[in-house]
């Protein structure tokens, strides 16, 4: 394992007054195979966080923090962040996720057992090269499952937001839970309710996204399964919770709206997750008020943005996510016109690719069916045809800019307007991308409206 550290690491274990270890997933992932691009490496000796920080500055290390009551450093170098504790034993009130009180020791199974699970409380110890296990999760990692470092209920009831944790990290290695750590957690799931809105959200990204990690498939599908064991994904996001046993439409639906829903999110590409998870939010809200899913599309996107506000999720993602829940049921019997398929085309030209991706998402956890969905079949065709057409996208593939037109006598308050509205016009086959078809057009279709005494003129010239 030493060949993974840098020399600059190794150095400072030497000069360091005591055996410095590498702790955490950098271990596991070693030993379990695990490869990922960017490990986090968390580091840790039986030295006050002041000194280590003297010592790692004075071997080239820049410390970015120390933070003296936990005993905490966090170091760069190279280009590598590292995270330093001094070996430590911690007291929490119940549920909260920052200790009460910190205990500095030189014990290495104290310091084992304040940690999470015995999988992350594996060290190598860089000063002897070698592999030191106090609490035997090695044979964990050999197993690919997962138990905590003392009695689960124990463990969980210590800190919230280990109830997230542990369905990250077992979506992200593929590691089992064992029945007693799924117990603990689900004995403690309310626990989830004393952690910060952001933290939750930052750990369902981890999850929703847990197959990029070392690429393990579906990850995001068994890791929201273990929110919904464990009854913190009811806690977390209750709106999606009450699609639980409601039943559709069997010649369409294998699943009820729930499973369905978790299921959409294990199939759909990555860049849509938390639309594909969301996508039916809407469903128990319509049939609660109209015994019928009908509009769901429409209430699920306020749902969805509601609940993405809620966990402080970034605007732009919130905003994409909402729109999405609000297009994915468009054209569902494929029996809009062309003419309206190119407009919905061009009107919703940026989010186009999401549009077709939660689509086939949707159409293949109906059934557990990964055929092209008729849907995205019959737009991908439009839009192709669109393509080869020529047809103009954006202003900027426009082949008439503003000065054009103000110079035909066009106000300048009401250019982007008319730039609009030519661009749709060219989508349906109005008029060809052509600078002089596309000031024509302008002339006789709009400008009479905005500028008489311009149109004037230009009628008396042709």
């Amino acid at each position: 394992m030493k060949e993974l550290f840098s020399p600059k690491l190794l150095d400072l274990a030497h000069k360091l007054p005591a055996h410095l270890y590498v702790v955490g997933g950098r271990v596991r992932d070693y030993l379990a195979g695990l490869y990922t691009e960017k490990p986090d490496t968390d580091i840790c000796a039986p030295v006050d966080a002041e000194t280590f920080a003297r010592i790692a500055e004075e071997a080239g290390f820049k410390a970015e923090a120390v933070y003296k009551n936990t005993g905490t450093v966090k170091l760069t170098c190279a280009g590598e962040d590292f995270e330093y504790t001094c070996f430590r034993s911690d007291e929490y009130i119940r549920g909260e996720h920052v200790p009460c009180n910190t205990f500095f020791t030189d014990d290495i199974l104290l310091d084992a057992k304040r940690r999470d699970f015995k999988c992350n409380a594996i060290y190598y110890d860089l000063t002897a090269e070698k592999i030191v296990d106090p609490l035997g999760g090695v044979e964990d990692v050999d197993n690919r499952r997962m138990t905590t470092v003392a009695p689960a209920e124990k463990v969980f009831g210590e800190d919230g937001l280990r109830l997230m944790r542990l369905a990250r990290i077992a979506a992200q290695t593929g590691f089992i839970p064992t029945a007693e750590c799924l117990e603990g957690a689900k004995a403690n799931a309310e626990l989830i309710n004393d952690i910060s809105a952001e933290r939750i959200f930052s750990e369902l990204n981890g999850i929703l996204h847990a197959d990029e990690k070392y690429g393990v498939g579906a990850g995001q599908y068994t890791g929201l399964k273990i929110l919904q064991r464990t009854g913190v994904l009811n806690c977390i996001l209750p709106e999606l919770t009450l699609g639980g046993g409601m039943v559709q439409n069997k010649k369409f639906h294998k699943y009820d709206v729930l499973e369905h829903s978790l299921r959409c999110a294990g199939y759909a590409d990555p860049k849509i997750r938390f639309a594909a998870l969301l996508h039916d939010v809407g469903k128990p809200f319509c049939f609660k008020a109209n015994s019928n899913y009908i509009g769901h599309e429409d209430e699920g996107a306020r749902i969805a943005e509601e609940i993405l506000k809620r966990l402080k999720a970034p605007k732009k993602l919130t905003e994409e996510t909402a729109k999405l829940v609000e297009l994915h049921m468009y054209d569902f019997r494929g029996d809009a016109k062309e003419n309206k398929v190119r407009k919905f085309i061009l009107e919703n030209y940026g989010l186009f690719d999401k549009i077709l991706m939660i689509k086939q998402a949707d159409y293949s956890a109906c059934r557990d069916d990964f055929a092209r969905a008729p849907s995205v079949l019959k737009l991908k065709k439009i839009y192709e045809k669109m393509e080869n057409e020529g047809v103009p996208f954006t202003l900027k593939e426009l082949h008439i800019k503003g000065d054009k037109l103000i110079s035909a006598g066009f106000p300048a308050a009401e250019v982007g307007n008319v730039l609009n509205r030519l661009l749709g016009d060219c989508a349906i086959n109005l008029v060809e991308n052509d600078e002089e078809k596309l000031l024509l057009r302008a002339q006789k279709v709009y400008l009479a409206a905005l500028n008489p005494q311009a149109y004037a003129e230009f009628k008396s010239k042709i």
